[in-house]
């Protein structure tokens, strides 16, 4: 089946080249890193060109790992992902805005615990490649911020000097590798 047309090339998420991050300050002093490691997510767009591409992103939430096993496991109950309801994660674009030669603002629906809020995500174009076996492939780095009380993950605990445990944001930072479908 070939699955290009001669406007129109399709891509699949690389995920053993790509990576899925996020970032929380805790304590107010310091931050924590949790990753993604279970994702899927494809690309349709103009060939060469991705302002106009549709994108679409899961992540399994029980493949979030932050380095502390406690934590992961508060992170799957009901205080914040509820992963027994809610295992998927899922980002769906609705449009980009080319900010310059290699710079996009790529609009969305993140679903998170069935909630689905419009984000705008910072995208880099790295380029487009070829690897030694022919297959062509796609490189962007992708960043943001979000509000985590959006998407109803409020749990928290004051701290007796002021302040909260939890920022309310948190930052997204993605290396992401597509390869060209076909």
């Amino acid at each position: 089946m070939n699955t290009s047309t001669a406007s129109t090339t399709k891509w699949a998420l690389d995920a053993s080249h790509s990576e899925i991050h996020f970032k929380v300050r805790h304590l107010m002093i310091s931050t924590v890193t949790g990753t993604i490691g279970t994702f899927e997510g494809s690309a349709e767009g103009l060939e060469g060109n991705f302002e106009d591409a549709k994108v679409q992103f899961s992540a399994d939430m029980a493949s979030i790992t932050t380095g502390d096993a406690n934590r992961d496991g508060h992170l799957n109950s009901a205080d914040f992902f509820d992963i027994a309801n809610h295992p998927k994660m899922t980002f769906e674009s609705t449009g980009f805005e080319k900010l310059d030669e290699n710079e996009y603002k790529m609009i969305g629906l993140l679903n998170i615990r069935g909630i689905a809020n419009e984000v705008a995500l910072h995208v880099t174009n790295n380029g487009i490649a070829k690897d030694p076996w022919g297959n062509i492939k796609a490189g962007f780095s992708i960043d943001g911020k979000i509000n985590r009380k959006d998407w109803d993950l409020n749990w928290n605990a004051a701290l007796e000097t002021g302040g909260f445990l939890l920022n309310d944001e948190v930052r997204i930072l993605c290396e992401v590798q597509l390869n060209q479908a076909g």
